[in-house]
């Protein structure tokens, strides 16, 4: 008799702190405070560059030998169109050209992000890639300061004598945030 006394106070009592948690908690619809500076707009404008990451001893990357190749690359994305520019994270990226997977779910470039600014990854889906001077891909996702981020990622070859693996790319994203007022249900 006595553990189903001690059964059924156990689990009164964890009914009870359930019950008092959900009533004295914060609730997520909190009224917007005078200041703003702590709120993310719901979107957000970035222009940044990708670059050649500079490594002693070597004076050359490897080229792509064929088109039917997949491109795989680790850049620095910077803040300026130099390489003196400072780094504000990274970019890297898995791209197939072969006319087959050029609408593959495979092609992503990966944007991550490590200032005081910002904190957190860009998922860019490439899946529409051409060789036009200006690629317009979709921004399908994000991690950190950039978390469920969508919108679209404007790339641009700085250098146009160089080639498409060589060359320095200049990004304007455009990012909108889902409506954080609203909670998710489940």
């Amino acid at each position: 008799m006595l553990p189903r006394v001690v059964f059924c106070t156990a689990v009164s009592l964890a009914i009870l702190v359930v019950v008092l948690l959900a009533l004295l908690s914060p609730g997520p619809h909190r009224k917007p405070s005078k200041n703003h500076h702590h709120t993310r707009p719901p979107w957000l404008a970035l222009s940044l560059y990708i670059q050649q990451p500079q490594i002693a001893g070597f004076s050359t990357l490897p080229q792509a030998r064929s088109a039917a190749e997949a491109l795989v690359f680790h850049r620095t994305l910077t803040e300026g169109p130099t390489n003196t520019s400072r780094v504000v994270g990274k970019a890297q990226g898995f791209i197939v050209p072969v006319e087959g997977f050029a609408h593959s779910a495979f092609n992503i470039i990966y944007l991550t992000f490590d200032t005081s600014e910002h904190s957190g990854s860009l998922s860019v889906e490439a899946k529409h890639v051409a060789h036009n001077d200006m690629q317009l891909l979709t921004v399908v996702g994000g991690t950190g300061s950039f978390a469920f981020a969508r919108g679209l990622a404007a790339f641009t070859q700085t250098d146009r004598h160089s080639s498409v693996v060589d060359a320095s790319y200049r990004v304007k994203l455009q990012l909108q945030f889902p409506n954080r007022s609203q909670t998710v249900p489940g």
